[in-house]
């Protein structure tokens, strides 16, 4: 089953902050997980070893929707989502947030260019 449990990464700047600063990763799985199953599952897909795990349910919003062909307003609810907070061991990653630390990698090297060709031309 452990392969089986869909894993969905949670991209979101504060999962972002999280990944870089405590090596905590955060995925949406489905309301029969646990932590034990959510834990052997990334260990397994991602071969990394996972050190803890906290789990969180968060309530689906009521929302209002206009209906223009009907000239009315409906309401709805945005379903309920579970959550998995999973920390991983010191050195282990995952290559979730990869696409950003390229680009943010590629920013900081256009902004050192810049730098020295200022620096360069102060002279």
């Amino acid at each position: 089953m452990d392969k089986l449990m869909s894993l969905k990464p949670r991209l979101s700047e504060k999962s972002y902050g999280l990944s870089q600063v405590s090596n905590t990763y955060v995925f949406d799985v489905p309301f029969d997980a646990n932590k034990l199953t959510v834990a052997s599952a990334v260990s397994v897909q991602y071969k990394v070893t996972v050190e803890k795990v906290n789990m969180a349910v968060t309530k689906g919003k009521s929302k209002r929707t206009f209906i223009s062909r009907h000239g009315k307003f409906v309401r709805g609810t945005r379903s309920d989502v579970k959550k998995a907070y999973v920390t991983l061991k010191e050195g282990d990653k995952l290559p979730i947030f990869a696409a950003e630390e390229e680009a943010e990698a590629k920013e900081q090297k256009a902004a050192e260019k810049v730098a020295k060709k200022a620096k360069k031309e102060s002279k």
